[in-house]
């Protein structure tokens, strides 16, 4: 079964990594998401060149059905983010559209080619 990595877990890496204060780390974390969110509301679509692309999309409101009682059931129309991975995230994944044909390779670090020290 997979684990799951919380916000405090990415919080303490970067600390980590970057040797910032916690509380700085912190803010400038929680920032990026605000913005993101806000510009997402906006309508705006966000690309991080080879990491992947953020969209705000909407579904069109449909008749289905309910399994139970098989009686039709109206469903609204509702917004949802799609993301899609960028070429970095394929390849180290080893996700199905990457360049790389053995999908079960090493995870490969990114940082070079992101231009992290």
């Amino acid at each position: 079964m997979a684990t799951t990595a919380t916000k405090k877990d990415v919080i303490d890496k970067l600390t980590q990594r970057t040797g910032l204060p916690r509380q700085q780390v912190t803010k400038v974390f929680m920032e990026f998401f605000e913005v993101m969110i806000q510009e997402l509301r906006k309508g705006h679509r966000l690309e991080f060149r080879d990491f992947g692309v953020f969209e705000l999309k909407e579904r069109a409101a449909r008749t289905a059905q309910n399994p139970k009682t098989l009686a039709p059931v109206t469903v609204p129309a509702r917004k949802f983010v799609k993301f899609k991975p960028g070429r970095l995230m394929r390849e180290s994944l080893g996700l199905s559209g990457a360049t790389n044909n053995n999908r079960m390779a090493e995870l490969k670090p990114i940082k070079k080619k992101i231009g992290v020290a």
